[in-house]
């Protein structure tokens, strides 16, 4: 009986994830965070660009490991030509709730890219049904997301920003 019950719990908490994650084709929805300074940083400031949206937490083991091969591909890519999209970016969303902790990790990591919000109110991770981390989402330049969850870790980030290049 509580094999059962356990069994649906989890597909119930997939199907509403599921349903509740913007989904590949879908427009990416607006976020609007405070930056490591204090300033509004939102992705509608990137439009036009290849963007992948890193949800993650100086805290998430998974995400640190993750962050140098985020790094590599910003460096790899960031100057690139895509089929509807120049250049690539990266906006992180850190799920901290230790303000000093995460720009510790954005330093310690060498994330070097510009745009990184803190989702304090979990309104980005709710957007964006995000219910575990690392995740991610890949939008092409005209704000349509094109990739996301696990396809984007590891070499299969690389590969999926590989298929929008000109």
């Amino acid at each position: 009986m509580i094999t059962i019950l356990t069994s649906l719990f989890y597909k119930t908490l997939f199907i509403t994830t599921m349903l509740s994650s913007p989904q590949v084709g879908a427009e990416a929805p607006a976020l609007e965070l405070t930056n490591p300074a204090g300033k509004t940083v939102k992705l509608s400031s990137l439009k036009g660009k290849m963007v992948l949206i890193d949800f993650w937490a100086s805290w998430c083991g998974p995400c640190r490991k993750e962050n140098p091969n985020v790094v590599e591909a910003y460096g790899k890519y960031k100057k690139s030509k895509f089929k509807n999209a120049k250049g690539f970016e990266v906006f992180s969303v850190s799920l901290d709730r230790d303000e000093l902790a995460w720009k510790k990790a954005i330093t310690d990591d060498k994330l070097i890219w510009k745009t990184h919000g803190w989702d304090k109110e979990n309104k980005a991770s709710k957007a964006y049904g995000v219910s575990s981390i690392p995740s991610g989402f890949l939008i092409d330049g005209k704000g349509t997301i094109v990739a996301s969850g696990n396809a984007l870790r590891g070499i299969g980030l690389h590969v999926e920003i590989e298929k929008h290049l000109r």
